[in-house]
């Protein structure tokens, strides 16, 4: 994988899911800063989403957080991010994740997760852009995902060439070698 690539990372920003989830975040977090990479997210400092920015810091990495001025006002911005673009909304957030990043990797997460991974993949799928787009499972988080999708590609709703679009993986180590153009 080619040095300085800017990683968007989708995660969950949970604060009460099991600790495994944030273990897998931080180790994210310090590979990515120790292959030389930088670090692009959704500006949050709470559940994986901070762990895989302070991690990435903590390595060296340079990291960009993108939030909307509603979650700032919350509290939840990482006010510690090297670069905090604070946007007017979600639609806007993602718009500058897309365009400040080289690939995108997604982890377990909730709604905000998939509602993003789904974007990127879907846009890759319809070749408007190239990046890669990768999911990191270790433990079948998405299991039940993918047997959904599949089921919609038996029954013709989703071609094989759109799941194609997304390389999945089960290793940190895997997911950063896919994450290669």
């Amino acid at each position: 994988m080619s040095a300085g690539m800017r990683i968007c990372v989708y995660c969950a920003s949970s604060e009460t899911i099991d600790p495994s989830f944030r273990a897998l975040a931080s180790e994210v977090g310090t590979r990515l800063a120790a292959a030389g990479h930088a670090l692009v997210s959704g500006g949050g400092r709470v559940g994986m989403m901070g762990d895989v920015a302070r991690a990435a810091r903590a390595g060296g990495a340079h990291t960009t957080g993108v939030i909307p001025a509603h979650l700032v006002d919350l509290e939840v911005a990482d006010t510690e991010a090297d670069e905090l673009v604070v946007v007017d909304t979600m639609r806007e957030r993602k718009r500058v994740m897309d365009e400040s990043s080289d690939a995108f990797l997604a982890l377990p997460g909730g709604l905000g997760t998939f509602e993003e991974l789904f974007e990127v993949w879907t846009s890759r799928s319809l070749d408007m852009h190239r990046k890669p787009v990768v999911v990191l499972d270790p433990d079948g988080f998405f299991d039940p995902l993918w047997a959904y999708l599949d089921g919609l590609r038996v029954q013709g709703f989703v071609r094989q060439a759109g799941l194609d679009a997304v390389r999945r993986t089960t290793t940190v180590e895997d997911a950063l070698a896919a994450l290669s153009p």
